[in-house]
């Protein structure tokens, strides 16, 4: 964010915090009251997930901003469940059309049964995830006979095998990449060859992505464009305050390595490139 064009020469404080994910509710909240001391001018916010607190918590939170008449700018995602809105810009990325370009190109390749994978109490980004991947489904002309979305740990071996028996995927759409990492270490625990027998595609392209046993074909998100675009929002919405409420959605791309299995589908005297 302060590397970005838009970015005014003031401080910036990281408000990370290394709760864990039981703890992170009330480490947040009190990182609000601390911001608020300070006086800030302004926050960028990523509400809470994977916790059952969260849709409450996140809820104090904007509410304390609100009492404190501090403008803040959402990250990746609203606390309000959809089809609700707050009041607050939204910077993130087109969760529906990620999960579309994901399964779609999946069903391109020749893999017809596909599941998608996620966490259970996950942000509402992997609700439209899962829409772009019904919709990716239905244009192709899948109407899955299978159980086609589960929710759970995908380092829970047990969780993995019920997959695996019940729907018996070709193909497996992950809610992130680090869905994706732990599915891929369970699944050659299983001896279960990827992409040979099921292929893979995550979302996010965190760093690792590459470094995974199988390489991991992924929707790929700008983060320096995330930030360079929260930045101007914020600033924008700093000098003009009453601007109507925008959600602004930076483009993603697919990143194509080795796990959605497209080098299988190369010809012999073909040579097949990873996009980077």
């Amino acid at each position: 964010m302060m590397r970005a064009q838009f970015a005014r020469p003031d401080a910036l404080l990281w408000g990370n915090s290394s709760a864990s994910v039981e703890d992170s509710a009330e480490a947040a909240e009190q990182m609000v009251e601390s911001f608020i001391e300070k006086k800030v001018a302004g926050v960028f916010f990523a509400p809470l997930e994977l916790t059952s607190e969260k849709d409450t918590a996140n809820r104090r939170i904007a509410r304390m901003l609100d009492r404190a008449q501090i403008p803040f700018v959402l990250l990746d995602r609203c606390y309000l469940p959809y089809p609700e809105r707050s009041h607050h810009d939204l910077v993130g990325v087109d969760n529906r059309r990620a999960g579309y370009i994901a399964t779609a190109h999946l069903l391109q390749h020749g893999a017809r049964r596909l599941v998608f994978v996620g966490e259970e109490r996950a942000a509402n980004t992997v609700d439209a995830r899962i829409t772009g991947f019904y919709e990716a489904l239905r244009a192709h002309g899948t109407w899955p006979d299978w159980e086609p979305v589960w929710r759970g740990s995908s380092a829970d071996e047990a969780f993995v095998r019920r997959i695996l028996e019940s729907a018996r995927p070709e193909g497996i759409v992950c809610a992130n990449d680090l869905t994706a990492a732990q599915l891929m270490q369970v699944l050659i625990g299983l001896g279960v060859q990827i992409p040979h027998e099921v292929r893979i595609v995550g979302m996010d392209d965190v760093r690792y992505a590459s470094l995974l046993p199988v390489p991991l074909t992924t929707i790929h998100q700008d983060c320096a464009g995330i930030g360079a675009v929260a930045m101007a929002t914020m600033m924008e919405r700093l000098e003009r305050p009453k601007l109507p409420i925008r959600d602004v959605l930076v483009p993603v791309k697919i990143v194509v390595r080795r796990s959605c299995g497209v080098h299988l589908d190369q010809k012999p005297n073909e040579a097949w490139i990873e996009s980077k």
